[in-house]
């Protein structure tokens, strides 16, 4: 579930970005008594994400406005599917439809591709998983976009997950070291993944005790070789140029999760429109 409150300080930010002192166009085109409603339209197959984010910004915008959906979030909608509609006064539906559109057609674009995405390793154990790559202050909406699609979440942010890069060791001087200080002062039940990039630096997270394994970058074959050198002793993730042509071939290697940024920071924005028709 979304957070409400979370969900409507984007709306009214974003609203407050596009609107300003006033939506000059529809202020002059229109006389502020025109009543009708929009229809929102699927223009392509996808998965519905989003729908009450898409309600919530008419909703903030004008809360007299009429919304309704047969559907519901996670349901694969063909190409002609009407999604929703919202019913009232046009100056609001207008001056909150550019808005509207945004944050559903980018929710249903990521639930999409996260859908392919868990398709294509059905039959697998892996899990497809998310990452931080995220749209900048949309997080809450692009997570839960992933997890409508099927996928999992991995870590939220910073503070909720430990994760050791590349970066980290080396500023920290090394697998073992990195993972000695986090040791020392880690949540006793919080999971320690390290990323590693060979061999001998899955040997080296193993011996240093972390809990998930990130093979980042790693061929196929290397991947192949590191699943059954870990043996079970941790956790094992796949991340680095995941798409969906190699995707259910690293799944094929044993892994337990592969992340991808793509379906956060690449997903298209799914085909929608909002067709306005005035009452007579």
């Amino acid at each position: 579930m979304l957070e409400k409150e979370a969900v409507r300080k984007i709306i009214r930010r974003a609203l407050e970005e596009d609107i300003r002192s006033g939506d000059v166009t529809t202020s002059a085109a229109l006389t502020g008594s025109e009543a009708g409603q929009g229809t929102a339209l699927a223009k392509e197959d996808l998965v519905v994400a989003g729908l009450e984010v898409f309600r919530d910004v008419f909703g903030v915008r004008d809360a007299g406005l009429v919304f309704h959906t047969g559907l519901s979030d996670g349901v694969w909608a063909p190409c002609g599917t009407v999604l929703a509609t919202v019913s009232g006064s046009l100056s609001s539906i207008l001056t909150a439809e550019r808005v509207a559109l945004n944050l559903f057609q980018r929710m249903c674009g990521i639930a999409t591709l996260t859908k392919q995405f868990v398709d294509a390793v059905a039959g697998t154990k892996a899990k497809i998983l998310d990452t931080r790559k995220t749209m900048p202050g949309l997080r809450i909406l692009d997570k839960y976009s992933v997890r409508t699609g099927g996928g999992h979440n991995h870590r939220y942010g910073l503070y909720d997950g430990i994760l050791i890069k590349d970066n980290h060791i080396e500023a920290a001087g090394g697998i073992a070291e990195a993972v000695r200080r986090v040791k020392a002062t880690a949540p006793l039940m919080v999971k320690i993944e390290v990323e590693v990039k060979n061999l001998a630096e899955v040997e080296q997270a193993l011996a240093a005790g972390a809990d998930i394994i990130m093979l980042d970058n790693m061929t196929v074959d290397g991947m192949r070789q590191a699943v059954p050198l870990i043996g079970g002793r941790a956790l094992v993730e796949a991340s680095g140029n995941v798409t969906l042509s190699t995707v259910r071939e690293i799944a094929g290697t044993g892994v337990d999760f592969i992340s991808s940024g793509a379906l956060t920071h690449s997903a298209r924005a799914a085909d929608i429109s909002l067709k306005v028709t005035r009452k007579t």
